[in-house]
């Protein structure tokens, strides 16, 4: 089986890569994980991770600027049923678009749009950058085994805007910054991350694991 954390200019792609590999060695998974800015390896892969680092414009930009990726994933994802993790903006290209700066359009996967955060609380401070705990919505196999609520365990964030379904069930676990925000979305073969599961220690590990087992 091979992974492929998508290189589309976007992206903690070597911390990334260190913990798809750790993740996979620590469960004795001989998975292959390679990251890669070629469209053909991307549409051959068992599984592809979207990560995202910045503005939702620029990353979705990037995308489309890397002549035939967006088709390679889409053909995978969509026809053939490859699992696909995003992570950070890489869930948040999943919505049918950003209003980061401007409206732009996203991937329509998941329909929603990604919305800045907008605490209750005044006093905390934008962008939510810490360790938060989950609340999971609704069971899924990517949770599996990871502790929730209150006393679970943290994952660690750093964004400004957050992911907005128009489906309550696109959601699988929310967090907490001055109000609830989506954490996990998924539906289908596809499931996001608003936090950074390559940064969170044992719960991103987890994660990392599930989605390798994952047979949707």
């Amino acid at each position: 089986m091979s992974v492929v954390i998508v290189d589309y200019g976007s992206g903690n792609l070597r911390s990334a890569h260190k913990a798809f590999v750790r993740a996979a060695e620590d469960a004795g998974d001989t998975t292959a994980i390679v990251v890669s800015a070629d469209p053909r390896r991307v549409a051959r892969a068992d599984r592809i991770v979207l990560p995202g680092v910045g503005a939702f414009a620029d990353c979705m930009g990037g995308l489309t600027s890397s002549p035939g990726m967006v088709e390679a994933f889409t053909t995978a994802v969509m026809e053939r049923g490859v699992p696909m993790l995003g992570v950070c903006v890489g869930m948040q290209l999943f919505a049918d678009q950003g209003l980061e700066h401007k409206v732009s359009d996203g991937l329509g996967w998941i329909s929603g749009e990604v919305r800045p955060l907008a605490p209750a609380d005044k006093s905390l401070k934008i962008p939510h950058m810490g360790w938060n705990t989950l609340e999971e919505v609704r069971p899924h196999p990517v949770m599996k085994g990871i502790e929730t609520g209150p006393d679970g365990w943290h994952a660690y964030f750093v964004h400004s805007y957050a992911f907005a379904p128009n489906a309550a069930d696109s959601i699988i676990a929310l967090s907490d910054h001055g109000g609830p925000f989506s954490a996990i979305v998924g539906r289908d073969n596809i499931i996001g991350t608003q936090f950074h599961p390559e940064k969170s220690q044992k719960l991103g590990l987890k994660l990392i694991q599930n989605f390798l087992a994952w047979a949707p």
